[in-house]
């Protein structure tokens, strides 16, 4: 029976002390990050199957007992726990007399409108059309079908993700950008040291997409203080027009995802919906489940500070397309 492996201190604690020059002396990126590169991969993106479904938000955003309203694509759409917690989902706006369906109540699994008590079960009631919903534990999902206009997919298209007992928290913010605009940005990591340099550091993209392997592979290292950071390698790639993944491939937290969801709210306001599902094999991460409530917000807010900036520079392409000055 051979010797068991001894693990290093080094093994045993993922944070390391990196080197990084300063930023305005990092490499400058600006020529490999070429725009027909960004377009093709982009346009792949798109061109992919969604099924018609669009994310809505958190699956913790809809509770029992109580509807939770959202606009997709111009859309009114309402949200609510059925029987035994099924998702259900409708148009927002009441049959009777227009209702706004969101305001109203859930008892018995019934959605009842607050106006004048109209009660929906989540069958067709006259003009009021109940649609496909899904909940992947984390995200929930609405199919429109005479939103997206493509073929019907019975399920949403979902990554692979981590093992059951990882930890996953949900952001949401708005910008006034198109779903184009903000799968782009995840489709130019080359901006991240320079954009988000409180956050990146060392980051270099080893692999742009390919016809066989269509992502781009990065290295990067995460900073958490001072010159304390995790590296990792970490792939980016599309499984649907409106979602990019990266994917912790190598390093501490493999397997642990980050999917970025564009959904459309109206012309020209879109919101981004990131998912960081967090995993690791290390025994800490274990013990740390327990207080999975207490680590959310910190996810949520980490997400949030770097959408901040993102959309600024979704917005930024989104201004420069709709008035021609894109450059080419």
């Amino acid at each position: 029976m051979p010797p068991e492996k001894k693990t290093s201190l080094r093994d045993r604690i993922p944070l390391r002390i990196y080197s990084s020059p300063p930023w305005r002396d990092q490499r400058p990126t600006w020529q490999d990050a070429k725009p027909a590169l960004i377009e093709a991969a982009l346009k792949r993106a798109t061109a992919r199957p969604s099924g018609n479904w669009f994310v809505a938000g958190a699956s913790r955003d809809v509770v029992k007992g109580k509807p939770c309203g959202r606009t997709i694509a111009g859309q009114e759409v309402v949200l609510w726990r059925g029987p035994h917690g099924v998702l259900m989902a409708g148009s927002g706006s009441c049959p009777h007399l227009g209702a706004p369906l969101c305001d109203g109540a859930v008892a018995e699994g019934k959605l009842i409108c607050r106006w004048h008590g109209l009660a929906l079960e989540g069958k067709r009631f006259g003009a009021w059309t109940p649609y496909p919903a899904h909940d992947d534990g984390v995200l929930v999902w609405v199919r429109l079908d005479q939103v997206g206009g493509e073929e019907p997919l019975d399920a949403p298209v979902l990554p692979e993700r981590p093992p059951a007992g990882s930890i996953d928290a949900v952001a949401t913010l708005i910008g006034r950008c198109d779903p184009e605009d903000v799968v782009a940005n995840r489709l130019d990591p080359w901006h991240g040291a320079w954009f988000h340099p409180y956050s990146f550091a060392n980051l270099h993209v080893l692999e742009t997409p390919t016809e066989t392997e269509d992502r781009f592979l990065v290295e990067v290292t995460f900073r958490l203080a001072g010159k304390v950071g995790v590296p990792v390698l970490a792939a980016f790639s599309c499984p649907e027009p409106r979602t990019v993944v990266m994917h912790i491939v190598e390093g501490e937290g493999e397997g642990s995802v980050v999917e970025t969801h564009a959904t459309p709210i109206s012309d020209g306001r879109t919101a981004v919906v990131e998912a960081t599902i967090a995993h690791s094999d290390r025994r800490g991460f274990a013990l740390a489940r327990p207080a999975a409530g207490a680590l959310r917000p910190v996810m949520k807010w980490a997400a949030a500070r770097l959408w901040r900036d993102d959309l600024a520079y979704a917005e930024r392409r989104y201004a420069l397309r709709r008035t021609g000055r894109f450059p080419d």
